[in-house]
């Protein structure tokens, strides 16, 4: 809404448009807090009780700030208003969502603020790291709100990425303005016929994905739940071996195909809907697609030659664990850090590419790299050919040196913030391995990372909290591509 005369942003009328969608975001939350609470009472495990208080604290706060901070959105949202929201309401949902696993009966929830908002936070940045062991006999309740939060998280960040980052114009994001992102005056506010398509889209996903699991042998609980997370790229599971539980080829290659699904731009389905099959022609589906199989080809042949795994398990392995891991969703069929240090290698780059722009998943993206490529491409072009003019372009359209510039410098903020994070882990005493792929993991959203104790077989319980802190705002950092959190802290925002 339009403010009459200078407003700063820290003053509560001018915030009031951002506590009143948080406010909305929480109602929303409670509500979801009821699936397990039932789940639970009709299993007959008291942990619904925790569900219950917690969906009524929430349900009272969410209704205190519609209330007190309503407002009128139908001109959306200013640009400072926009960049308080997205990270403001995530910490905000992420406590929330941390209560009924704080309050719940498993022993290492329960009273532990630090694993409860670290499970949460995990959740719902569709991260995928976990501090729970025993996942396999944890109350239903608790695994389905996992699974619930990865869901709602990885619909929360498409829109996001869609309508509201775009319009910032970070990181290079500015590439993918539609209608419902407009730089020049407001945010959000014809955001919602694309984004309730692709809630569509998503829903149709999820549901086709359990349908698939179910019919591949899961119980309908283990369907429901695993394709909650896989749609979402997230990759809580329900089980500590995570899908290498049904020892299934079947569940592999249906995961297989529900993560790249997830990992592919959103706006392409929107336009399929709407009958435009130019949206086909997107080249980061295609980059995506080509980079994962040739990467899948090179793994193959590894393993097979060193003898590890016949030709037909060596490319289910292959593939399932490599597009995990692109796409950040973080399922493992098999503890791949055990396959050698050419493996380990692959992984570890693995770790850092991403999936699509607006898609469910985490990582510097591919969208980036391919702006980079044609960015050495014109400069090496330059060199030989110093009169030469070699345009840049993407997607058919000249890349400004605005995109440019908001590329190279994401790219030089995303290592920056990952070495800082790599050797304030090794100050908590962490080796190098477990640092290094902890920092990359969680800036990314993958989830599990390499070594002994974070690998794809373990967990992150033995970290200290402090450096579980650390990583919660890692997850945060990296779900809201960088410049969304980091401009908080620098005073001139405050000041206008």
């Amino acid at each position: 809404m339009r403010m009459q005369g200078p407003v700063r942003t820290w003053s509560p009328a001018y915030l009031r448009p951002v506590f009143y969608l948080i406010g909305g975001m929480l109602a929303v939350l409670a509500v979801a807090m009821l699936l397990p609470a039932a789940v639970d009472a009709a299993t007959g495990h008291p942990q619904w009780r925790a569900f219950a208080l917690s969906a009524a604290v929430t349900l009272v706060c969410g209704g205190l700030l519609l209330y007190g901070a309503k407002s009128n959105l139908s001109d959306g949202l200013t640009l400072r208003q926009a960049f308080m929201l997205t990270p403001f309401a995530w910490v905000t949902i992420a406590l929330f969502s941390a209560l009924p696993l704080y309050l719940s009966d498993y022993a290492q929830l329960r009273g532990d603020v630090t694993n409860a908002f670290f499970e949460a936070i995990s959740g719902l940045t569709t991260t995928g790291a976990t501090v729970i062991v025993g996942l396999d006999k944890a109350p239903p309740g608790v695994l389905l709100w996992r699974a619930l939060l990865q869901w709602m998280g990885g619909i929360g960040i498409i829109a996001v990425a869609i309508a509201i980052l775009p319009a910032l114009g970070v990181g290079g994001m500015q590439l993918f303005r539609t209608e419902s992102s407009d730089r020049s005056e407001k945010v959000l506010p014809r955001a919602r016929a694309i984004v309730s398509t692709i809630g569509l889209v998503y829903v149709g996903f999820t549901i086709a994905c359990a349908i698939a699991y179910a019919l591949a042998g899961m119980t309908p609980f283990d369907a429901v739940a695993h394709a909650l997370t896989t749609v979402a790229t997230g990759g809580f599971s329900t089980s500590d071996a995570s899908l290498g539980h049904w020892q299934s080829p079947a569940i592999e290659w249906i995961a297989v195909v529900f993560m790249i699904l997830g990992a592919l731009p959103f706006v392409v389905y929107v336009g399929l809907v709407r009958g435009n099959r130019q949206a086909l022609r997107n080249s980061q589906v295609w980059t995506l697609l080509a980079f994962c199989a040739a990467v899948i080809v090179l793994l193959t042949a590894y393993l097979a030659l060193t003898g590890r795994y016949g030709i037909t398990d060596a490319v289910r392995h292959a593939a399932f664990n490599v597009v995990s891991v692109v796409t950040t969703a973080g399922f493992a069929s098999a503890d791949y850090t055990l396959w050698g240090n050419v493996a380990i290698g692959i992984f570890f780059g693995l770790l850092f590419v991403g999936g699509c722009t607006g898609s469910t998943t985490g990582g510097i993206k591919i969208f980036r790299f391919e702006v980079m490529a044609r960015l050495l491409r014109s400069y090496f072009l330059q060199l030989i050919y110093p009169r030469g003019v070699f345009p840049r372009v993407y997607g058919g359209k000249p890349l400004s040196d605005e995109v440019v510039g908001s590329v190279v410098v994401f790219f030089s903020l995303y290592f920056v913030c990952y070495g800082v994070l790599t050797i304030a882990l090794m100050a908590f005493d962490l080796d190098f391995l477990t640092s290094a792929s902890a920092a990359v993991a969680t800036l990314s959203n993958v989830g599990p990372g390499l070594g002994p104790m974070i690998g794809p077989a373990g967990t992150f319980a033995a970290m200290p909290d402090a450096a579980k802190w650390l990583l919660c705002f890692a997850m945060l950092l990296g779900r809201l591509e960088l410049f969304a959190v980091l401009i908080l802290f620098v005073p001139s925002f405050w000041r206008g």
